[in-house]
C-alpha cells in the first residue's frame, strides 16, 4: 500500500529494487556465516573427541555424557544428541585419518563471486605426510561452510574416500543440491560415472567447453526408473523416458532442459526426426540424444553427426555454442567407437544404459486358479440371470 503524499517514479522503483536485492544478499551471507559457525563447532567437537582420545581417557560412555551435559546447559538447542556427536567425530576422523592437507578458503565473499574457485577446489586437497596444523590436527576447510550439516553426514556415510566426498561437496555447491537430490546423485555413482563417456569433445570443442561437456556426460546411464517388456524397441524406450522425463533429466545431470522428442528437421525437402533434443544451460548449447537398444555400430556415429550438423545449421542461434551429440546404447566396443570418430567433424559422445526393469509377465497374467475362479463366477452369474428372467 502506498503512503500519502508520495510520488513514486522510475528512479524510486529502480532504487527500491536495489535495496531488496541487497537485503536478499545480506540474508544469504548471514545464513552462510551462521552455517559456518555451526559447522566449525561440529568440526571442533569431532576434533576434540579424536585428539583427546576421549573414550580412552574418560570411558566408553563419555560421548553419551557429553550429550547429557550439553543438553542440560542448552535445553532449547537441537543437535546435541549422542548420534549427532558420533557423526561429528566420524566427520573429523573421515578426513584426518586419510593424511590429507586442507587449504582453507579465507574469503567467503571471494568464493561467492569467483566460480573458478569451485573448479579449483579439488586442488586444495593434496597428499601429505603431516597434517596442516601442529599437533596432528586438521584445519577446518571453509569450503565445507557452503554445505549443510545433514549433507555432510550423508556424504561421509556413503562415500568411501575423501576424494569422493570432496567431489560431492563441490557438486552440491555448484548445483545447489537438496539432500534428496544429493542422495540421488550418490546412488547413481556420479563420482565414478560422470565424465566417463567416450567422446571427441577435446578435439572438436574449445578447451573450457570441452572440459565441461566431458564432465556432464556419464559413461553409463541408470534407467532403473522405467519398466519395459522384454522385447522393447527404441520407440518404447523413448516413450518411457518421455513419460519419466523429470527422472531422466535428473539422471542426465544438472543443467539439461528438455526441448522435445522426435524433433523434426527438414533437409533438402526431406523430413527427419531426432530422438531427443535438449538444451544445456551451462554449456549454452543444444544436445542431441540418440537412443539405440542394440550394441553400438559405426554407422550410428554418422547419423548422429548428421543430426548435430543439422541443428547447428537450422536451430542453433548465433549466441549458442556448438551443438554436441550423445548416443546412448545398450553396449559398445571402445575401439569401434574411437575409430568411428576419426573422420567426424562434430563433437560426439557415446555412453551405455543399464538397469531397465523388465515386466514380469507372470505377475501380469492371471494364474490357472484365478482363471478357473473367474469361470465359476461367470457360470453362477449366468445361472442367476436365467433364474431371474424366468421369475419375471
Amino acid at each position: 500500500m502506498k503512503s500519502h503524499d508520495v510520488h513514486l517514479d522510475s528512479e524510486y522503483t529502480h532504487w527500491i529494487t536495489e535495496v531488496k536485492e541487497r537485503y536478499r544478499k545480506a540474508q544469504i551471507k548471514a545464513a552462510v556465516r551462521v552455517n559456518t559457525e555451526q559447522l566449525l563447532f561440529n568440526w571442533q567437537m569431532g576434533r576434540d573427541l579424536v585428539v583427546k582420545k576421549a573414550e580412552e581417557k574418560w570411558g566408553t560412555g563419555v560421548v553419551e555424557q557429553v550429550s547429557l551435559d550439553l543438553k542440560a546447559e542448552f535445553p532449547d538447542v537441537t543437535g546435541f544428541s549422542t548420534t549427532n556427536l558420533w557423526y561429528m567425530k566420524k566427520w573429523y576422523s573421515f578426513y584426518a585419518s586419510a593424511g590429507l592437507e586442507v587449504a582453507a578458503i579465507n574469503s567467503i565473499d571471494e568464493l561467492q563471486n569467483n566460480s573458478q574457485k569451485l573448479h579449483q577446489a579439488g586442488g586444495e586437497w593434496r597428499h601429505s605426510e603431516k597434517l596442516h596444523q601442529a599437533g596432528g590436527e586438521l584445519e577446518f576447510p571453509l569450503l565445507f561452510a557452503y554445505v549443510p550439516w545433514r549433507h555432510h553426514v550423508e556424504i561421509i556415510t556413503k562415500c568411501k574416500s575423501p576424494d569422493e566426498a570432496l567431489f560431492y561437496i563441490k557438486k552440491t555447491i555448484e548445483n545447489g543440491y537438496s539432500r534428496s537430490a544429493l542422495l540421488n546423485v550418490i546412488e547413481a555413482d556420479y563420482y565414478h560415472t560422470s565424465g566417463a563417456a567416450i567422446t571427441n569433445y577435446s578435439e572438436r570443442l574449445p578447451l573450457p567447453q570441452a572440459q565441461l561437456a566431458q564432465e556432464i556426460t556419464k559413461g553409463n546411464y541408470d534407467l532403473g526408473f522405467i519398466t519395459l517388456p522384454a522385447n522393447y524397441d527404441e520407440k518404447a524406450l523413448e516413450n518411457a523416458l518421455e513419460q519419466n522425463i523429470t527422472r531422466f533429466l535428473l539422471e542426465l545431470g544438472t543443467g539439461f532442459a528438455f526441448v522435445g522428442r522426435q524433433k523434426e528437421i527438414v533437409v533438402s525437402g526431406k523430413t527427419r526426426k531426432m530422438d531427443l533434443l535438449f538444451y544445456h544451460i551451462r554449456l549454452r548449447c543444444y544436445v542431441v540424444v540418440e537412443l539405440k537398444v542394440t550394441t553400438f555400430e559405426p554407422e550410428f556415429a554418422g547419423k548422429l553427426n548428421f543430426y548435430v550438423s543439422a541443428v547447428d545449421e537450422l536451430i542453433k542461434e548465433e549466441d549458442d555454442n556448438p551443438t554436441i551429440g550423445l548416443l546412448i546404447c545398450k553396449d559398445m566396443d571402445k575401439t569401434e567407437v574411437q575409430w568411428s570418430f576419426r573422420n567426424v567433424s562434430t563433437p560426439l559422445g557415446v555412453a551405455t544404459y543399464s538397469n531397465i526393469q523388465i515386466e514380469n509377465l507372470e505377475a501380469v497374467l492371471p494364474t490357472t486358479e484365478q482363471i478357473m475362479e473367474r469361470v465359476r463366477q461367470a457360470e453362477e452369474e449366468f445361472i442367476l440371470a436365467q433364474k431371474e428372467a424366468r421369475e419375471d
